[in-house]
Order: structure tokens, then C-alpha cells, then sequence
């Protein structure tokens, strides 16, 4: 079977990690490294390349001709709205969720000065950060790991944020911050690797063992309050849901794109009614003034791209 992906080492690690478990059940695959019009505009925030789905668009376009079997992506990648052909076969069990802080002298949020510069490529993490404390100077942040650990160690910036689960799967053992997800609520599915196939193939049923349970319903919950609100990665949007013995903590927020207005939901979910609960939830942000904010940052960023 042919296993999709995009090129970028963080990418590879992940493919290759599925067909070693692929491979453990029997299973030969080959990797086909596909190119994606994130990974092509480099030159620009992502918000400003056109339409959702900037890393996979290409990858499904590729599995719709049926030149491949199998996509892995990063989660938060994939959008709510997908092509009915295909499916959200497996949903792996998820690494950290947590957004991580590096510095180059492993200095923590809190002691940072007024006028350091920090990188990110996310509208959710600088609208975050600017509501966590102001003075600082938040710089877009494009590239891979690589490029942006250069870019740190050069000065070009005093901290950036990344997401702590692709340093793990890196194996990057580096000294730095796990932000509190009360301050800085992780994106939804951040830290969770997923499976797309056609519906009803033998892809399909393939990779069905390496879906967990758990990970797939907590995500579900972020998929579902996200998909009420809209706008994509045009809109500060955290959505993190969290299994808590028996129940689910569900954090999930909507912020302006400056950070100084936000809407909040903080709360504990039954998981035998979470379909109904995060329909609840979205909709309640949504009245609470969350699709305000929505409405403004598509608008905003709509006028920007002319």
C-alpha cells in the first residue's frame, strides 16, 4: 500500500512511524512524499494562503486519482469539512497536546522581558500570548524545525512556541516550557497523528488496529465544537478535550485576534453523551459571542487578501 505524506522531516517521522506499526502486522508499504501549498508559500503567513486545508489539499487530490492509499497527517491539519470519498480511518493515541516554549537561555514566559520577540506561525498562540501579557513583540515564525531552532539560535528571536508533540516524535530532547493549558489552550487534535483512507477499502480496514478509542472521542469533541464555529485557521480558536477519570474536561475558547476579548467554556463532560455535550458546547460559545469573533477575523483577513 502507498502512504502519503508531505516531505518535511516531522512529516517523514510520522509516516515512517505508521508503516513500522503497518509493517509489525503484516502489512508492506512504501512512502510517496507529496508536495502541499503550505509547504509552497513560504513567504507568507498561512492565514493568507487561500482556503483551509493548505497541508492536505494536494494529498487528498492525490488519493481521490487513487495514486495513494493511506495519508498520514497531523491532526490539526485536517479540516472538518473533507471530501465525502474519504475518512478519517484511525485515530493514533495521542503525544502531548501542549503548546512548548524555547528560548535561548531557557528562560521561562513569566521572566522574559518587554520587547522580546517571539515566533509563531499561529493566530491562536500570538492572540494567547498577547492576552497573557502585553509588550512583547510577536513575529511570524515559518519553516520547519530546523529552520526555526536556526533562526532562534541566530538572535533573530527571543523565544518560539512549537507544539511539544513534534519534538517528541523527533526524539529532541530540548530544554524549554510546557504552557499551562489554562493560559494557552492547545489546538484542536494538536498532538495527534491520523489515518485517511477511501471509505469502504481495503486501506480502510487495514489501519483500523492502530486506532485508539479514547483519542478518537476526545477529538471528535474538539472536531465538533470547531466545525460549529468556523473559520479555519483564520480565527483564534483553542479547543482541547481531556479525559478525566470518568468524565471529560473540555477547555475550549474563542479569542479576538489582538487577545484582548475572549470567550470561554471550562467544563466537565459525560463521554456516554458527548456528541450532544460538544453540540452544546459550540453553540453556547457561539451565543456567548464566540461567532462574533469569528465573523470578524474571516472579515479581517478576507480584506487583507483583497
Amino acid at each position: 500500500m502507498r502512504i502519503g505524506t508531505r516531505g518535511s522531516k516531522l512529516a517523514l517521522a510520522q509516516a515512517n512511524l505508521v508503516k513500522d506499526l503497518l509493517s509489525k502486522n503484516g502489512i508492506d508499504t512504501e512512502i510517496k512524499i507529496i508536495k502541499t501549498s503550505g509547504d509552497t508559500f513560504t513567504d507568507r503567513p498561512l492565514h493568507e494562503v487561500q482556503g483551509f486545508g493548505v497541508f492536505v489539499r494536494e494529498i487528498d487530490d492525490m488519493m481521490l486519482a487513487g495514486e495513494i492509499d493511506i495519508a498520514v497527517h497531523s491532526m490539526k491539519d485536517v479540516p472538518t469539512e473533507r471530501p465525502p470519498e474519504l475518512t478519517i480511518a484511525a485515530v493514533m493515541k495521542r503525544d502531548s497536546p501542549y503548546d512548548f516554549l524555547l528560548t535561548r537561555n531557557n528562560t521561562k514566559l513569566k521572566d522574559l522581558p518587554e520587547g522580546s520577540i517571539i515566533g509563531t506561525t499561529s493566530l491562536r498562540r500570538r492572540a494567547q500570548l498577547s492576552r497573557y501579557r502585553s509588550g512583547f513583540i510577536i513575529k511570524e515564525l515559518r519553516g520547519n524545525i530546523d529552520t526555526r531552532l536556526r533562526k532562534l539560535k541566530e538572535g533573530q528571536y527571543d523565544g518560539i512556541f512549537l507544539a511539544q508533540a513534534g519534538l517528541e516524535r523527533l526524539k529532541w530532547d530540548l530544554p524549554g516550557e510546557r504552557l499551562d493549558p489554562d493560559d494557552f489552550v492547545p489546538s484542536a487534535n494538536q498532538g495527534t497523528v491520523v489515518i485517511v483512507t477511501r471509505k469502504d477499502s481495503e486501506a480502510q480496514n487495514a489501519v483500523l488496529v492502530l486506532n485508539d478509542e479514547q483519542t478518537r472521542l476526545e477529538t471528535r469533541i474538539e472536531r465538533i465544537i470547531i466545525g460549529i464555529l468556523g473559520g479555519g485557521c483564520l480565527v483564534p480558536i483553542g479547543a482541547f478535550a481531556q479525559t478525566e477519570g470518568n468524565e471529560i474536561h473540555v477547555r475550549t475558547e474563542v479569542l479576538s485576534v489582538d487577545g484582548k476579548r475572549c470567550v470561554k467554556i471550562d467544563e466537565f463532560i459525560n463521554p456516554a453523551e458527548y456528541e450532544k455535550e460538544a453540540k452544546r458546547i459550540g453553540n453556547e460559545l457561539n451565543k456567548k459571542g464566540g461567532g462574533k469573533l469569528v465573523d470578524e477575523a474571516v472579515k479581517m483577513f478576507a480584506a487583507k487578501r483583497g
